[in-house]
Protein backbone atom coordinates (compact mmCIF):
# COMPACT_ATOMS: atom_id res chain seq x y z
CA UNK A 1 0.00 0.00 0.00
CA UNK A 2 1.88 3.47 -1.38
CA UNK A 3 0.99 6.72 0.74
CA UNK A 4 2.62 9.82 0.39
CA UNK A 5 2.53 13.40 2.24
CA UNK A 6 2.15 16.51 0.25
CA UNK A 7 4.03 18.07 3.65
CA UNK A 8 4.43 17.61 6.95
CA UNK A 9 2.95 19.79 9.42
CA UNK A 10 -0.55 19.39 11.60
CA UNK A 11 -2.25 19.98 8.46
CA UNK A 12 -0.89 17.72 6.31
CA UNK A 13 -3.32 15.74 3.64
CA UNK A 14 -2.02 12.71 2.95
CA UNK A 15 -1.79 12.01 -0.88
CA UNK A 16 -3.56 8.15 -1.70
CA UNK A 17 -2.45 6.75 -4.52
CA UNK A 18 -3.61 3.13 -3.68
CA UNK A 19 -6.02 1.81 -4.99
CA UNK A 20 -7.58 -0.07 -2.25
CA UNK A 21 -7.31 3.20 0.31
CA UNK A 22 -9.46 4.59 -2.48
CA UNK A 23 -11.93 2.34 -2.11
CA UNK A 24 -12.29 2.86 1.86
CA UNK A 25 -12.55 6.63 1.18
CA UNK A 26 -15.56 5.96 -1.28
CA UNK A 27 -17.16 3.38 1.77
CA UNK A 28 -16.40 6.05 4.35
CA UNK A 29 -17.82 9.14 2.33
CA UNK A 30 -20.62 7.03 1.30
CA UNK A 31 -21.49 6.15 4.99
CA UNK A 32 -21.07 9.82 6.02
CA UNK A 33 -23.31 11.29 3.05
CA UNK A 34 -26.27 8.41 4.23
CA UNK A 35 -26.37 9.43 8.45
CA UNK A 36 -25.51 12.71 7.52
CA UNK A 37 -28.68 12.58 5.06
CA UNK A 38 -30.31 10.48 7.64
CA UNK A 39 -30.44 13.52 10.10
CA UNK A 40 -31.17 16.02 8.19
CA UNK A 41 -34.43 14.17 6.86
CA UNK A 42 -35.87 15.04 10.01
CA UNK A 43 -35.23 18.38 10.28
CA UNK A 44 -36.48 18.31 7.05
CA UNK A 45 -39.69 16.90 7.56
CA UNK A 46 -40.26 19.77 9.99
CA UNK A 47 -40.17 22.16 7.35
CA UNK A 48 -41.92 20.19 4.94
CA UNK A 49 -45.23 19.56 7.08
CA UNK A 50 -45.13 22.74 8.65
CA UNK A 51 -48.81 23.24 8.01
CA UNK A 52 -50.04 20.03 9.54
CA UNK A 53 -48.05 21.42 12.38
CA UNK A 54 -49.26 24.20 13.32
CA UNK A 55 -52.90 23.00 12.74
CA UNK A 56 -52.03 20.17 15.86
CA UNK A 57 -50.19 22.65 17.91
CA UNK A 58 -51.43 26.09 17.64
CA UNK A 59 -55.54 26.60 17.79
CA UNK A 60 -55.81 30.62 17.70
CA UNK A 61 -58.52 30.07 14.60
CA UNK A 62 -55.80 32.04 12.19
CA UNK A 63 -54.07 29.74 9.58
CA UNK A 64 -51.83 32.17 8.55
CA UNK A 65 -50.80 33.36 13.00
CA UNK A 66 -50.01 29.62 13.30
CA UNK A 67 -47.85 29.08 10.71
CA UNK A 68 -46.07 31.96 11.59
CA UNK A 69 -46.30 30.37 15.31
CA UNK A 70 -45.09 27.35 13.66
CA UNK A 71 -41.91 28.95 11.69
CA UNK A 72 -40.82 30.81 15.48
CA UNK A 73 -40.42 27.46 17.13
CA UNK A 74 -38.82 26.08 13.64
CA UNK A 75 -36.29 29.19 13.91
CA UNK A 76 -36.07 28.65 17.86
CA UNK A 77 -34.30 25.64 17.03
CA UNK A 78 -31.48 27.50 16.06
CA UNK A 79 -30.64 28.99 19.70
CA UNK A 80 -29.21 25.69 20.62
CA UNK A 81 -27.29 25.72 17.24
CA UNK A 82 -24.08 27.95 18.60
CA UNK A 83 -24.24 25.34 21.10
CA UNK A 84 -23.97 22.16 19.37
CA UNK A 85 -21.61 23.89 17.19
CA UNK A 86 -19.26 24.31 19.79
CA UNK A 87 -19.34 21.54 22.10
CA UNK A 88 -19.83 19.07 18.46
CA UNK A 89 -16.85 21.20 16.63
CA UNK A 90 -14.44 20.77 19.76
CA UNK A 91 -15.61 17.23 20.32
CA UNK A 92 -14.45 16.65 16.81
CA UNK A 93 -10.92 18.51 17.13
CA UNK A 94 -10.47 17.14 20.48
CA UNK A 95 -11.74 13.52 20.17
CA UNK A 96 -12.07 12.84 16.64
CA UNK A 97 -14.55 13.56 13.60
CA UNK A 98 -16.19 9.87 13.89
CA UNK A 99 -17.29 10.81 17.63
CA UNK A 100 -18.87 13.84 16.80
CA UNK A 101 -21.05 12.30 14.16
CA UNK A 102 -22.44 9.53 16.67
CA UNK A 103 -23.38 12.39 19.31
CA UNK A 104 -24.96 14.27 16.69
CA UNK A 105 -27.38 11.94 15.13
CA UNK A 106 -28.12 10.84 18.63
CA UNK A 107 -29.52 13.86 19.79
CA UNK A 108 -31.72 13.92 16.35
CA UNK A 109 -33.47 10.57 17.35
CA UNK A 110 -34.28 12.46 20.90
CA UNK A 111 -35.87 15.19 19.15
CA UNK A 112 -37.74 13.24 16.47
CA UNK A 113 -38.84 10.87 19.38
CA UNK A 114 -40.67 14.10 21.54
CA UNK A 115 -41.87 15.17 18.24
CA UNK A 116 -43.25 12.32 16.90
CA UNK A 117 -45.19 11.17 19.98
CA UNK A 118 -46.32 14.62 21.32
CA UNK A 119 -50.33 15.02 21.65
CA UNK A 120 -51.96 17.98 19.85
CA UNK A 121 -52.95 21.00 21.40
CA UNK A 122 -56.50 19.39 21.20
CA UNK A 123 -55.54 17.20 23.90
CA UNK A 124 -52.81 19.21 26.37
CA UNK A 125 -53.45 22.64 25.46
CA UNK A 126 -50.01 24.85 26.27
CA UNK A 127 -48.11 21.70 26.68
CA UNK A 128 -48.16 20.59 22.96
CA UNK A 129 -46.27 23.60 21.65
CA UNK A 130 -43.95 23.44 24.93
CA UNK A 131 -42.64 19.65 23.96
CA UNK A 132 -42.87 21.26 20.48
CA UNK A 133 -40.19 23.64 21.43
CA UNK A 134 -37.89 21.03 23.27
CA UNK A 135 -37.94 18.60 20.05
CA UNK A 136 -36.50 21.68 17.96
CA UNK A 137 -34.20 22.65 20.81
CA UNK A 138 -32.47 18.65 20.50
CA UNK A 139 -32.80 19.24 16.63
CA UNK A 140 -30.92 22.12 16.64
CA UNK A 141 -28.37 21.29 18.55
CA UNK A 142 -28.04 17.77 16.35
CA UNK A 143 -27.91 19.95 13.59
CA UNK A 144 -24.71 22.53 15.14
CA UNK A 145 -22.59 19.99 15.61
CA UNK A 146 -23.19 17.97 12.23
CA UNK A 147 -22.04 20.34 9.65
CA UNK A 148 -18.76 20.75 10.87
CA UNK A 149 -17.54 17.32 11.88
CA UNK A 150 -19.07 15.70 8.62
CA UNK A 151 -17.57 18.50 6.20
CA UNK A 152 -14.01 17.92 7.64
CA UNK A 153 -14.95 14.22 7.96
CA UNK A 154 -15.43 14.19 3.58
CA UNK A 155 -12.24 16.83 2.92
CA UNK A 156 -10.23 14.63 5.08
CA UNK A 157 -11.46 11.12 3.62
CA UNK A 158 -10.77 12.24 -0.33
CA UNK A 159 -8.29 12.11 -2.07
CA UNK A 160 -6.33 15.04 -3.81
CA UNK A 161 -8.28 15.19 -7.03
CA UNK A 162 -11.58 14.40 -5.67
CA UNK A 163 -11.89 16.29 -2.53
CA UNK A 164 -14.76 18.84 -4.09
CA UNK A 165 -16.74 15.79 -5.30
CA UNK A 166 -16.34 13.67 -2.22
CA UNK A 167 -17.16 17.07 -0.67
CA UNK A 168 -20.30 17.59 -2.19
CA UNK A 169 -22.20 14.62 -0.76
CA UNK A 170 -22.58 17.12 1.91
CA UNK A 171 -25.14 19.08 0.40
CA UNK A 172 -26.16 16.62 -2.05
CA UNK A 173 -27.30 14.11 1.18
CA UNK A 174 -28.80 17.31 2.02
CA UNK A 175 -30.97 16.84 -1.35
CA UNK A 176 -31.36 13.42 -0.52
CA UNK A 177 -32.36 13.97 2.90
CA UNK A 178 -35.23 16.49 1.61
CA UNK A 179 -35.80 14.27 -1.67
CA UNK A 180 -37.12 11.35 1.50
CA UNK A 181 -39.39 13.70 2.98
CA UNK A 182 -41.08 15.06 -0.10
CA UNK A 183 -42.16 11.54 -1.19
CA UNK A 184 -43.48 10.70 1.82
CA UNK A 185 -45.23 13.60 1.80
CA UNK A 186 -46.18 13.66 -1.41
CA UNK A 187 -47.45 9.60 -0.90
CA UNK A 188 -48.92 10.59 2.04
CA UNK A 189 -51.39 13.46 0.63
CA UNK A 190 -51.64 10.99 -2.37
CA UNK A 191 -52.93 8.15 -0.67
CA UNK A 192 -54.70 9.32 2.37
CA UNK A 193 -57.72 12.12 2.58
CA UNK A 194 -56.50 15.67 3.24
CA UNK A 195 -58.36 15.14 7.03
CA UNK A 196 -56.71 12.28 7.95
CA UNK A 197 -53.29 13.73 7.50
CA UNK A 198 -53.96 17.05 9.24
CA UNK A 199 -55.11 14.73 12.29
CA UNK A 200 -52.28 11.80 12.61
CA UNK A 201 -50.75 10.95 8.96
CA UNK A 202 -48.23 13.92 9.28
CA UNK A 203 -46.39 12.09 12.24
CA UNK A 204 -46.25 9.38 9.98
CA UNK A 205 -42.52 10.63 8.32
CA UNK A 206 -41.45 11.40 11.90
CA UNK A 207 -42.04 7.55 12.58
CA UNK A 208 -39.95 6.42 9.41
CA UNK A 209 -36.91 9.00 10.77
CA UNK A 210 -36.71 7.23 14.28
CA UNK A 211 -36.71 3.40 12.24
CA UNK A 212 -33.72 4.90 10.02
CA UNK A 213 -31.81 6.56 12.89
CA UNK A 214 -30.57 3.10 14.10
CA UNK A 215 -29.43 2.61 10.92
CA UNK A 216 -27.27 5.88 11.07
CA UNK A 217 -25.90 5.16 13.92
CA UNK A 218 -24.31 1.66 13.09
CA UNK A 219 -23.13 2.60 9.58
CA UNK A 220 -21.27 5.39 11.88
CA UNK A 221 -19.70 3.31 14.28
CA UNK A 222 -18.12 1.43 11.45
CA UNK A 223 -16.72 4.37 10.47
CA UNK A 224 -12.71 4.87 10.14
CA UNK A 225 -11.35 8.33 11.53
CA UNK A 226 -9.74 10.23 9.16
CA UNK A 227 -5.96 10.03 8.72
CA UNK A 228 -5.60 13.67 8.99
CA UNK A 229 -6.80 13.90 12.07
CA UNK A 230 -4.76 10.78 13.31
CA UNK A 231 -1.48 11.63 11.66
CA UNK A 232 -1.84 15.06 13.50
CA UNK A 233 -2.41 13.39 17.23
CA UNK A 234 0.32 11.09 16.39
CA UNK A 235 2.67 13.86 15.64
CA UNK A 236 1.84 15.70 18.49
CA UNK A 237 2.73 12.80 20.61
CA UNK A 238 5.54 11.07 19.22
CA UNK A 239 8.64 10.14 21.76
CA UNK A 240 10.63 13.04 21.15
CA UNK A 241 8.95 14.93 18.31
CA UNK A 242 7.40 18.61 19.27
CA UNK A 243 3.89 18.73 18.32
CA UNK A 244 3.33 21.44 15.77
CA UNK A 245 2.84 24.64 16.66
CA UNK A 246 -0.78 25.02 16.38
CA UNK A 247 -1.66 21.60 17.05
CA UNK A 248 -0.09 22.47 20.46
CA UNK A 249 -1.97 26.04 20.79
CA UNK A 250 -4.95 23.92 20.38
CA UNK A 251 -4.37 21.30 22.52
CA UNK A 252 -3.24 23.50 25.32
CA UNK A 253 -6.32 26.12 24.85
CA UNK A 254 -8.79 23.98 23.37
CA UNK A 255 -10.17 24.28 19.78
CA UNK A 256 -12.77 27.35 20.37
CA UNK A 257 -10.22 29.61 21.92
CA UNK A 258 -7.57 28.78 20.05
CA UNK A 259 -10.19 29.67 16.79
CA UNK A 260 -10.81 32.90 18.93
CA UNK A 261 -6.96 33.59 19.59
CA UNK A 262 -5.83 32.85 16.03
CA UNK A 263 -8.11 32.95 13.23
CA UNK A 264 -11.27 35.18 13.76
CA UNK A 265 -10.44 37.00 10.14
CA UNK A 266 -11.02 33.26 8.98
CA UNK A 267 -13.84 33.21 11.19
CA UNK A 268 -15.94 36.70 9.70
CA UNK A 269 -15.01 35.38 6.29
CA UNK A 270 -16.37 31.79 6.68
CA UNK A 271 -19.82 33.04 8.20
CA UNK A 272 -20.00 35.99 5.45
CA UNK A 273 -20.11 33.19 2.35
CA UNK A 274 -22.01 30.74 5.01
CA UNK A 275 -25.27 33.78 4.76
CA UNK A 276 -25.67 32.87 1.05
CA UNK A 277 -24.87 28.71 1.78
CA UNK A 278 -27.55 28.78 4.41
CA UNK A 279 -29.98 31.49 3.27
CA UNK A 280 -30.79 29.59 -0.27
CA UNK A 281 -31.12 26.53 1.27
CA UNK A 282 -33.42 27.46 3.45
CA UNK A 283 -35.29 30.13 1.33
CA UNK A 284 -35.37 28.38 -1.79
CA UNK A 285 -35.20 24.53 -0.38
CA UNK A 286 -36.88 24.55 3.08
CA UNK A 287 -39.62 27.10 2.50
CA UNK A 288 -40.44 27.51 -1.17
CA UNK A 289 -42.74 24.30 -0.98
CA UNK A 290 -44.71 26.24 1.99
CA UNK A 291 -44.80 29.29 -0.25
CA UNK A 292 -46.10 27.47 -3.16
CA UNK A 293 -49.59 26.83 -1.07
CA UNK A 294 -49.35 29.73 1.79
CA UNK A 295 -52.41 31.59 1.85
CA UNK A 296 -52.47 35.31 0.72
CA UNK A 297 -49.58 34.72 -1.88
CA UNK A 298 -52.34 34.13 -4.44
CA UNK A 299 -50.44 30.81 -6.43
CA UNK A 300 -52.93 28.65 -5.01
CA UNK A 301 -50.83 25.42 -5.25
CA UNK A 302 -52.35 22.35 -3.68
CA UNK A 303 -49.86 20.54 -0.89
CA UNK A 304 -49.53 17.73 -3.11
CA UNK A 305 -48.46 19.56 -5.90
CA UNK A 306 -46.17 21.81 -3.62
CA UNK A 307 -44.37 17.90 -2.53
CA UNK A 308 -44.17 17.34 -6.34
CA UNK A 309 -41.91 20.16 -6.76
CA UNK A 310 -39.99 19.28 -4.20
CA UNK A 311 -39.38 16.11 -5.50
CA UNK A 312 -38.23 17.16 -9.11
CA UNK A 313 -36.74 19.99 -7.10
CA UNK A 314 -34.29 17.87 -5.24
CA UNK A 315 -33.40 15.75 -7.23
CA UNK A 316 -31.70 18.76 -9.20
CA UNK A 317 -29.81 19.72 -6.23
CA UNK A 318 -28.30 15.91 -5.92
CA UNK A 319 -27.15 15.57 -9.62
CA UNK A 320 -26.40 19.54 -9.62
CA UNK A 321 -24.00 19.30 -6.48
CA UNK A 322 -22.11 16.28 -7.80
CA UNK A 323 -22.44 17.84 -11.01
CA UNK A 324 -20.50 20.88 -9.72
CA UNK A 325 -18.28 18.58 -7.58
CA UNK A 326 -16.90 16.98 -10.24
CA UNK A 327 -16.56 19.83 -12.48
CA UNK A 328 -14.77 21.92 -9.77
CA UNK A 329 -12.03 19.25 -9.24
CA UNK A 330 -11.31 19.91 -13.18
CA UNK A 331 -11.54 23.44 -13.31
CA UNK A 332 -11.35 24.91 -9.76
CA UNK A 333 -13.81 25.85 -6.89
CA UNK A 334 -13.18 29.48 -7.69
CA UNK A 335 -15.27 29.68 -10.88
CA UNK A 336 -18.00 27.57 -9.86
CA UNK A 337 -18.49 29.44 -6.17
CA UNK A 338 -18.52 33.39 -8.31
CA UNK A 339 -21.04 31.94 -11.80
CA UNK A 340 -23.38 30.59 -8.80
CA UNK A 341 -23.58 33.10 -6.88
CA UNK A 342 -23.98 35.56 -9.35
CA UNK A 343 -26.77 33.50 -10.80
CA UNK A 344 -28.49 33.51 -7.55
CA UNK A 345 -28.61 37.54 -8.33
CA UNK A 346 -29.93 37.67 -11.98
CA UNK A 347 -32.70 34.53 -11.95
CA UNK A 348 -34.41 34.31 -8.84
CA UNK A 349 -36.65 37.54 -9.47
CA UNK A 350 -37.37 36.62 -13.10
CA UNK A 351 -38.28 33.04 -12.16
CA UNK A 352 -41.01 34.30 -9.45
CA UNK A 353 -42.06 37.14 -11.50
CA UNK A 354 -42.89 34.29 -13.95
CA UNK A 355 -44.84 31.89 -11.66
CA UNK A 356 -46.93 34.74 -10.55
CA UNK A 357 -47.71 35.29 -13.92
CA UNK A 358 -48.83 32.12 -15.23
CA UNK A 359 -49.38 29.99 -11.81
CA UNK A 360 -49.74 26.59 -13.32
CA UNK A 361 -47.76 23.65 -12.55
CA UNK A 362 -45.67 23.07 -15.15
CA UNK A 363 -44.51 26.83 -15.00
CA UNK A 364 -44.00 25.78 -10.81
CA UNK A 365 -41.91 22.87 -11.87
CA UNK A 366 -39.69 24.16 -13.90
CA UNK A 367 -39.33 27.49 -11.65
CA UNK A 368 -38.35 25.42 -8.70
CA UNK A 369 -35.98 23.08 -10.71
CA UNK A 370 -33.65 26.10 -11.89
CA UNK A 371 -33.78 27.81 -8.34
CA UNK A 372 -33.01 24.50 -7.18
CA UNK A 373 -30.11 24.24 -9.77
CA UNK A 374 -28.76 27.61 -8.82
CA UNK A 375 -28.59 26.86 -5.28
CA UNK A 376 -26.78 23.34 -5.80
CA UNK A 377 -23.85 25.14 -8.42
CA UNK A 378 -22.98 26.89 -5.13
CA UNK A 379 -23.51 24.50 -2.02
CA UNK A 380 -22.70 21.58 -3.98
CA UNK A 381 -18.87 23.36 -3.87
CA UNK A 382 -18.75 25.82 -1.35
CA UNK A 383 -18.43 22.59 1.37
CA UNK A 384 -15.08 21.81 -0.46
CA UNK A 385 -13.78 25.36 0.36
CA UNK A 386 -14.49 26.78 3.82
CA UNK A 387 -13.52 23.55 5.86
CA UNK A 388 -9.39 24.31 4.09
CA UNK A 389 -9.97 27.86 5.52
CA UNK A 390 -9.24 26.13 8.98
CA UNK A 391 -6.04 24.16 9.77
CA UNK A 392 -6.98 20.69 10.96
CA UNK A 393 -6.72 21.35 14.92
CA UNK A 394 -9.75 23.76 14.55
CA UNK A 395 -11.14 22.61 11.24
CA UNK A 396 -14.11 21.26 12.64
CA UNK A 397 -14.85 23.57 15.20
CA UNK A 398 -14.02 26.55 12.28
CA UNK A 399 -16.80 25.15 10.30
CA UNK A 400 -19.51 24.62 12.96
CA UNK A 401 -19.05 27.74 14.49
CA UNK A 402 -19.57 29.97 11.54
CA UNK A 403 -21.75 28.27 9.69
CA UNK A 404 -24.42 27.79 12.76
CA UNK A 405 -23.24 31.74 13.63
CA UNK A 406 -25.08 32.68 9.67
CA UNK A 407 -27.63 29.67 10.36
CA UNK A 408 -28.74 31.71 13.56
CA UNK A 409 -28.32 34.91 12.09
CA UNK A 410 -29.77 34.39 8.62
CA UNK A 411 -31.58 30.67 7.93
CA UNK A 412 -33.28 30.46 11.36
CA UNK A 413 -35.16 33.53 10.59
CA UNK A 414 -35.71 33.17 7.08
CA UNK A 415 -38.71 30.77 7.30
CA UNK A 416 -40.76 33.48 9.76
CA UNK A 417 -39.12 36.04 8.36
CA UNK A 418 -40.16 34.87 4.32
CA UNK A 419 -44.28 34.15 6.05
CA UNK A 420 -44.46 37.81 7.57
CA UNK A 421 -43.05 39.54 4.69
CA UNK A 422 -44.73 38.32 1.60
CA UNK A 423 -48.10 38.81 3.53
CA UNK A 424 -47.16 41.77 4.61
CA UNK A 425 -44.57 43.68 1.69
CA UNK A 426 -43.86 41.60 -1.25
CA UNK A 427 -44.63 38.09 -2.86
CA UNK A 428 -40.85 38.58 -3.99
CA UNK A 429 -39.14 38.76 -0.60
CA UNK A 430 -37.69 35.03 -0.66
CA UNK A 431 -35.49 36.41 -4.72
CA UNK A 432 -34.27 39.74 -2.51
CA UNK A 433 -33.24 37.84 0.42
CA UNK A 434 -31.00 35.45 -1.54
CA UNK A 435 -29.81 38.08 -3.43
CA UNK A 436 -28.86 40.05 -0.08
CA UNK A 437 -26.89 37.13 0.97
CA UNK A 438 -25.38 36.61 -2.51
CA UNK A 439 -23.57 40.13 -2.90
CA UNK A 440 -22.47 39.62 0.94
CA UNK A 441 -20.82 35.95 -0.40
CA UNK A 442 -19.13 37.61 -3.64
CA UNK A 443 -17.78 40.12 -1.64
CA UNK A 444 -16.37 37.99 1.16
CA UNK A 445 -15.03 35.35 -1.44
CA UNK A 446 -11.54 36.94 -2.35
CA UNK A 447 -10.62 37.00 1.42
CA UNK A 448 -11.93 33.24 2.32
CA UNK A 449 -9.11 32.14 -0.74
CA UNK A 450 -6.77 34.03 0.92
CA UNK A 451 -7.14 32.05 4.00
CA UNK A 452 -7.33 28.71 2.44
CA UNK A 453 -4.35 29.70 0.52
CA UNK A 454 -2.30 30.38 3.46
CA UNK A 455 -3.29 26.97 5.16
CA UNK A 456 -2.46 25.54 2.41
CA UNK A 457 0.72 27.26 1.11
CA UNK A 458 2.26 25.53 4.25
CA UNK A 459 1.41 22.09 2.98
CA UNK A 460 2.28 22.50 -0.35
CA UNK A 461 -0.78 22.48 -2.25
CA UNK A 462 -1.69 24.22 -5.29
CA UNK A 463 -4.33 26.74 -5.36
CA UNK A 464 -8.00 25.96 -7.27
Amino acid sequence: MVTTSRASGEDALPVKTDGEQRAVARRSVAAAAFGHAMEWYDFSVYAFFAGYIAHNFFRDGDATSALVSTFVVFGAGFVTRPLGAVIGGSYADRIGRKAALMLSIGAMGIGTLILAVTPSATLIGAGAPILLLIARLFQGFSTGGEIGGAAAFLVESAPADRRALYSSWLQASMGISNLLAALVGFVITSVLPESAVQDWAWRIPFVLGLLIIPVGLYIRRRLPETEAFTERGATAGAEGTAAPPAAATAGARGPLRTLLAEHRGTLGTAVLVSMLWTVCVYAFLIYLPTYYEQSGIGLGFTSRQAFLASLLGNIVVIGGCLTAGRLADRVGTRPLLVGSATAMIIVPMPCLMWLHAQPRLPVLLIVHAVLCATVSGFSGVVSAVLPRAFPVAVRSTGLSVSYNIAAVLFAGTTPVLMTWATSDLTVYAPALWVIIGSVCCLAALPALYRHVQRVEDQQGIPED
